[in-house]
C-alpha cells in the first residue's frame, strides 16, 4: 500500500499535547483562518468568500458540513468552511506540466498532505502505464473510454457508483438515473459509514429516516441533549445554537467519551461586540463522559429514571400521546424495569447519581430535542442506541411537536441530499416506480452494494469498473490496504474530483481523472449564464447554490455535465435527454419534482429565500410505520466492555484542521495537540498499566471478527482524558487497523468507534 498520512511542513517538528483552556472559535480560529488564506494567496478573494457565502440564493452554500443556515445571522460561517473554500479557491494548480513531471509510483511515496497542496486539477487525464504517468486525454476520448468499459461488462452489477457527500441534488439525480438504466443499484455512498444506523432507527420507530427538527426547534427547547458530537470542529455553527440556548436559560448537555472545547464556552466571530470584549459563552450546562458505546445505557437510565418518577406522578409520561401515537410502550417498559442500575452503571461509565440528574432535566423539560453524531452512529448496536433516543423522546411525547424530537447531526454539505435524490443501494419499490414513469425505463429491484460489499467485490473481482464522484474512497473506507488492492484489479478507474488525492494513485489497469468545478466557482453553459445547484442541510432544507468565481481552469466541466457525458458514452440509444440535463438544470429539477415527495413545484420553490423544507409526516405525528404508530424498541443492552482486561476501545476521529480525509496541518487546536498526527490518545491509568511514557512509541493491534489481526507500528503515546479502557486516534491513519468484516450486522457501518486493540512499548 503507498504511504499515506502525515503532513509536509512540519513533519519533523517536534511534538506536544497541552490542553487547551480557551473558548471555542473566538480569536484561534480567526488567526487560524488568516493563516490559510495567506497559504493558498487568497486574501482579498477568501474575505470576499466570507461574505457570500451561506448568504442569499444569489451565492453558494458552504462546502463543508451539512449544519442548516441561519437566515437571522448575517455572516453565518465557520472557521472550517472557510479554510474548506480557501483550500479550494488556491492558486496553485495539478496540470499537465505536473503529472509530466512525476511517475504515479513517486506521487504514492507522498504524504496526503503534499498531495492535495499541489493544487486544482485543470483537465482530464488518464494513466499511461507505459510511462506509469497521468497524461491529457479530451473529454470526448474521456468519455468514450468509460463507454467502452462498460460495454465490455456482462452486467451493470460489475460497476460500481461510489458518491461523497459533497455532490449537488441535481448531479445526485442525474448519478442514480444512469446507473439505474444502466441496470444496477450499486451505489455505496459516505452515509454507509457514518449515518446509515440514524435512517435506519428513525425509519423503524417514527417512519422517516431522517430528524424531525429545525433550527426553530433548538430555539425553542428547553433542554438540547447533545451526544457523540464534537461541535466545535465538525459542526462548528453550531455553536451559535449552543450559546443563544445557555443564555436564554436552557438545559445544554453534552455526553461524549471526550470532553471536548465546543462543550465548553465559544465566542463566536461574528458577535463583533463579544469579540471586542473577549466575552465568551457558555455552551452547555454539563457535560457527561460515557465510555465508547455507552450513549444506550445512559438514555435507557434516562427512561428508568423517568418511569420511577412516573410512579408518583403520572403526568411525568404524555399517557395521552403513548396511548394515541405509539405501539410497543408495555414491553419497554417491562424491558427498562427488569434492566438493573448496576448493569446501567457499569454500561454507561456513569455512576447513578450522574444519571438521575440526567433524568432530572429530561423530567423538567417541557420541550427537549436530542442531537447525535458519529459517536453514537459508528458502533456495533448503532441501530438501537439510536431508537434508544427517541424510545426516551416518545415517553414525554416529544417529537411532532415544536421545540422537541430527533436531531442528528449529518457531517458533509449534501449527504442527506445524496439519499433524498436517490443515491441508494436499497431504494424504495415508491422511489423506483417514480422514476420509471418519469423516464419510461425499467430500473433494477435488486439490491446493489454499499460500500463494505463494494470492497469485498473489488477483491473478489466482482467490479470491473469504479466510479467516484468526489471523496478519497481509499482513506475513507476500513481497511485501508484491502481496499487499495481491491481497486488495483479492476479494468477502469473514474475520479471525479477537483484536487489529487490517494485515491487517483490507487487505480485500475485503465484511469481517469475528471477535474470537476468546485461549490464557489461560476457554472456556466450556452443556455443558462448563472446555473445553481441545490444541496439538502441536516434538518432537511433545501436551498440555491450559485457559485461566482471563475474556475480554476477553462478545461473544467461542472459534476452535471460530466455524468450526463458519461451517461450519454454508456447508454448512446438512452432516449433520456442527457445533453437537456447538462445545458439547463431546471429540467433536471423538473423531473424530481415529478419522482421526489415534497420536491413538487422545486424550480419556483427554491427560488424563494431560505429555500423550502422537505415534508417530514413524523413531525407532524403521521408515522408511517406498519403499526401506523411510533414504535417502541425493546432491545437487549449490549455488553461493550471488551472481554479481554489489556484491550482499549479505539475510536477514530478528525483533527480539529482536517476536513473528512482533507488534512490542512499537522496540528489540532482544540486538543492542543502539535505537529503530530500518528499518535493515539488513552488515559494516563492505562498507560502507565502497561510500563508506557507520554511520547513513548507503540505498535497498536486490533484482531477482527474474522481473527485477522492488523498493525500501526511506532505511533506515539498521548496521555489524554479519555474514560478508562479507552483511546481514540486520528482517521484515516487509523483505519488500516480495521477490518471490512468488522462492521455492524444492524447498519452494515463500518465500526469506527469501537476498534478493540492491545497497544504495547514498541521494541
Amino acid at each position: 500500500m503507498p504511504r499515506q498520512g502525515g503532513y509536509g511542513p512540519g513533519t519533523e517538528k517536534k511534538f506536544s499535547q497541552k490542553d487547551y483552556h480557551h473558548a471555542a472559535a473566538a480569536y484561534g480560529a480567526s488567526f487560524s483562518v488568516a493563516k490559510v488564506m495567506l497559504q493558498q494567496r487568497q486574501l482579498f478573494k477568501g474575505s470576499q468568500a466570507v461574505v457570500q457565502m451561506n448568504h442569499d440564493i444569489k451565492h453558494y452554500d458552504c462546502p463543508g458540513c451539512a449544519w442548516p443556515d441561519d437566515q437571522k445571522v448575517q455572516m453565518d460561517i465557520c472557521e472550517n468552511g472557510i479554510k474548506h473554500v480557501t483550500w479550494e479557491m488556491t492558486h496553485k494548480r495539478a496540470d499537465r506540466h505536473f503529472f509530466a513531471a512525476h511517475t504515479v509510483s513517486e506521487l504514492s511515496e507522498w504524504n496526503d498532505y503534499d498531495l492535495e497542496n499541489v493544487g486544482r486539477l485543470t483537465e482530464p487525464m488518464s494513466y499511461d502505464p507505459a510511462t506509469d504517468k497521468y497524461v491529457p486525454i479530451s473529454w470526448k476520448d474521456a468519455f468514450a473510454l468509460f463507454g467502452e468499459e462498460m460495454s465490455k461488462l456482462s452486467s451493470a452489477n460489475k460497476a460500481s457508483f461510489y458518491t461523497s457527500g459533497r455532490l449537488s441534488n441535481e448531479a445526485t439525480f442525474v448519478y442514480q438515473l444512469m446507473g439505474r438504466e444502466m441496470g444496477t443499484n450499486n451505489f455505496p455512498d459516505c452515509s454507509n459509514m457514518c449515518h446509515e444506523a440514524s435512517g435506519r432507527a428513525l425509519t423503524a420507530s417514527v417512519g422517516t429516516g431522517k430528524g424531525t427538527c429545525d433550527l426553530d426547534d433548538w430555539e425553542e427547547a428547553d433542554a438540547l441533549f447533545v451526544l457523540g458530537v464534537n461541535a466545535a470542529s465538525n459542526a462548528p455553527r453550531m455553536l451559535t445554537s449552543l450559546a443563544q440556548a445557555v443564555r436564554r436559560g436552557a438545559e445544554v448537555i453534552h455526553v461524549n467519551t471526550l470532553h471536548e472545547v465546543g462543550a465548553t464556552k465559544t465566542i463566536v466571530p461574528h458577535e463583533i461586540a463579544r469579540m471586542a470584549t473577549f466575552q465568551a459563552t457558555d455552551t452547555a450546562t454539563a457535560s457527561l463522559q460515557v465510555r465508547p458505546g455507552g450513549d444506550m445505557a445512559l438514555m435507557r437510565g434516562m427512561a428508568k429514571a423517568t418511569l420511577e418518577a412516573a410512579d408518583f406522578d403520572p403526568s411525568i409520561l404524555d399517557s395521552e400521546f403513548i396511548e394515541s401515537h405509539t405501539s410497543g410502550f408495555e414491553e419497554y417498559r417491562a424491558l427498562v424495569e427488569n434492566t438493573s442500575w448496576d448493569e446501567l452503571i457499569r454500561q454507561s461509565g456513569l455512576d447513578e447519581a450522574t444519571i438521575r440528574r440526567a433524568a432530572k432535566v429530561y423530567i423538567n423539560s417541557e420541550k427537549t430535542v436530542i442531537s447525535w453524531c458519529l459517536g453514537v452512529s459508528q458502533h456495533e448496536h448503532a441501530v438501537d442506541q439510536i431508537r434508544e433516543i427517541v424510545n426516551l423522546l416518545l415517553l414525554r411525547g416529544n417529537i411532532g411537536r415544536p421545540g422537541a424530537g430527533p436531531s442528528p447531526v449529518r457531517g458533509h454539505s449534501n449527504v442527506q441530499g445524496n439519499r433524498t435524490c436517490g443515491v441508494n443501494h436499497k431504494p424504495t419499490e415508491e422511489f423506483l416506480s417514480a422514476l420509471d414513469a418519469e423516464f419510461g425505463i425499467i430500473s433494477p429491484r435488486e439490491h446493489g452494494l454499499d460500500t463494505v460489499r463494494t470492497v469485498e467485490a473489488l477483491n473478489d473481482g466482482e467490479v470491473k469498473v469504479f466510479l467516484s464522484m468526489g471523496g478519497n474512497f481509499v482513506l475513507a473506507t476500513p481497511d485501508t490496504h484491502y481496499t487499495a488492492e481491491g481497486l488495483a484489479k479492476t479494468e477502469l478507474t473514474v475520479q471525479v474530483s477537483t484536487k489529487l488525492n490517494r485515491s487517483h494513485l490507487v487505480h485500475g489497469k485503465k484511469a481517469l481523472i475528471l477535474p470537476c468545478l468546485g461549490r464557489t466557482e461560476r457554472d456556466s453553459s450556452e443556455v443558462v449564464e448563472h446555473q445553481g445547484v441545490t444541496v439538502e442541510d441536516a434538518m432537511s432544507m433545501v436551498h440555491l447554490s450559485v457559485g461566482k468565481k471563475d474556475p480554476a481552469s477553462e478545461h473544467l466541466m461542472s459534476e452535471p455535465a460530466i455524468l450526463a457525458g458519461l451517461a450519454r458514452a454508456a447508454l448512446p440509444d438512452s432516449s433520456t435527454d442527457w445533453e437537456g440535463f447538462a445545458a439547463n438544470y431546471d429540467t433536471i429539477r423538473d423531473s424530481m419534482s415529478r419522482v421526489l415527495p415534497g420536491f413538487e413545484g422545486m424550480n419556483e420553490l427554491i427560488r424563494q429565500p431560505g429555500g423550502f423544507r422537505i415534508p417530514q409526516p413524523a413531525r407532524e405525528r403521521d408515522f408511517r410505520t406498519p403499526s401506523g404508530k411510533a414504535e417502541f424498541s425493546s432491545a437487549v443492552l449490549p455488553d461493550v466492555i471488551p472481554a479481554e482486561a489489556d484491550t482499549l476501545v479505539l475510536q477514530t476521529m478528525r483533527s480539529h484542521d482536517q476536513w473528512n480525509t482533507t488534512i490542512y496541518s499537522n496540528s489540532d487546536r482544540y486538543r492542543g495537540v502539535k505537529n503530530i498526527r500518528e499518535m493515539i490518545m488513552f488515559n494516563p491509568e492505562d498507560m502507565q498499566a502497561r510500563g508506557i511514557s507520554e511520547g513513548d512509541p507503540v505498535d497498536i493491534t486490533s484482531t477482527a471478527k474474522d481473527g485477522t489481526q492488523r498493525m500501526l507500528r511506532r505511533y506515539r503515546a498521548i496521555g489524554y482524558n479519555t474514560p478508562v479502557g479507552s483511546a481514540a486516534g486520528y482517521m484515516p491513519e487509523m483505519n488500516a487497523l480495521l477490518s471490512v468484516t468488522d462492521f455492524s450486522p444492524q447498519s452494515d457501518q463500518p465500526l469506527m468507534k469501537s476498534i478493540q486493540v492491545k497497544v504495547v512499548p514498541s521494541a
